[in-house]
């Protein structure tokens, strides 16, 4: 299997599967005389982490990071970086009644169709007990972009439900559970979910992440789109279906006009009046907060009996057992978060190559 690889200057390959004995990455092209020890990386884990709340899997598992290479004395050397977290809380025995069956809205018949041999365990490969190790390498990302570049993700809609951008307050997204900004909209979701968790069914959601800090200038026009670059890195997050930048397809109800951000000047400097092309103008950032948003399906592993065939092409039925998220939107805050930093620091360094500064 290839493409286990992201990223082109600032760049990390995973390794591991759910229920396998440890997940890891080795993180490469990072600089040089960077502190960085296990504790700059273990936060942005524990963001991510199961179990921390009854609206996610009840997987227990402490995701703790060891540094195995690329630093000396609290700095980076400018070799490999390779990270280990060694897996606690498998429960295999879990998946024995469905390793004959594929899950509608897994991947687990085009993994069997690909590559003739599937890890039913938990999704083996394609499980996403992977983007632990991308919240890792995000985590590092961030400390190659440095402190000016302020990176934060947020849960905006969960199901129908969409949370009011006028009682948004970031400081409310670590207090409650769904890292959302509007705290009416949180405790909305929260009688909501119940419901449907209870119910054995599940719930989709978005996520916006906005990175503020991000000079003019990173990016490119033609194929290497810093719009582009984070359109990928977001959709190949787990049970992501679609991705926009600024307005997105908003933008098509708009009349020209209306959608231009129009530029003043002011002290020598360009100010904008409006963002809705999401901080990206021709694949390159202007300066303005960079803004995604995606949206995540519902979770699949439901106790809902549906509609099915086996290994063998019979029709059946199947009902997921295990631990499971009835909205994994929440977890994929901190994974939105992670590739945002991930694609920024690539683009940090690209942009360095090619002017000098």
């Amino acid at each position: 299997m290839s493409f286990n690889t992201f990223g082109h200057l600032f760049r990390f390959t995973t390794w591991g599967e759910s229920h396998g004995e440890a997940i890891g990455c080795v993180v490469d092209g990072v600089p040089s005389n960077i502190a960085l020890s296990e504790a700059d990386i273990q936060p942005w884990l524990d963001k991510r982490k199961p179990a921390q709340s009854k609206y996610t899997t009840q997987r227990k598992e402490t995701d703790t990071v060891k540094i195995l290479s690329g630093v000396f004395e609290g700095k980076t050397t400018g070799t490999p970086i390779s990270l280990v977290i060694f897996n606690e809380d498998q429960k295999s025995k879990d998946y024995g009644d469905i390793k004959d069956k594929f899950r509608p809205g897994h991947a687990d018949y085009t993994y069997m169709e690909k590559y003739g041999i599937r890890d039913y365990r938990g999704g083996g490969r394609s499980s996403a007990r992977e983007t632990a190790m991308r919240v890792a390498a995000g985590a590092i990302a961030r400390k190659v972009l440095g402190k000016s570049v302020l990176i934060r993700g947020a849960m905006v809609q969960m199901g129908e439900d969409i949370a009011d951008p006028e009682n948004y307050n970031w400081k409310q997204v670590g207090s409650n559970p769904f890292w959302c900004p509007d705290k009416e909209a949180a405790a909305r979701w929260a009688e909501q979910l119940d419901a449907v968790r209870k119910s054995g069914s599940s719930v989709g959601a978005v996520i916006e992440v906005v990175a503020e800090g991000v000079p003019v200038g990173w990016g490119a026009p033609i194929y290497k789109k810093l719009d582009a670059d984070l359109a990928g890195a977001m959709m190949s997050i787990n049970a992501v279906k679609g991705v926009e930048i600024g307005d997105g397809f908003a933008a098509a109800s708009l009349h020209g006009e209306d959608n231009a951000d129009r530029m003043r000047g002011k002290g020598g400097k360009v100010q904008f009046l409006s963002n809705h092309a999401g901080g990206i103008l021709g694949g390159i950032s202007t300066g303005q907060p960079v803004v995604v948003r995606f949206a995540v399906k519902p979770t699949s592993s439901i106790l809902t009996p549906v509609e099915t065939i086996d290994t063998h092409g019979k029709n059946t039925t199947i009902m997921t057992k295990g631990r499971h998220d009835p909205c994994v939107g929440i977890r994929a805050v901190p994974v939105g978060e992670a590739m945002m930093a991930c694609v920024l620091a690539d683009h940090l360094l690209m942009h360095r190559a090619q002017q000098g500064k």
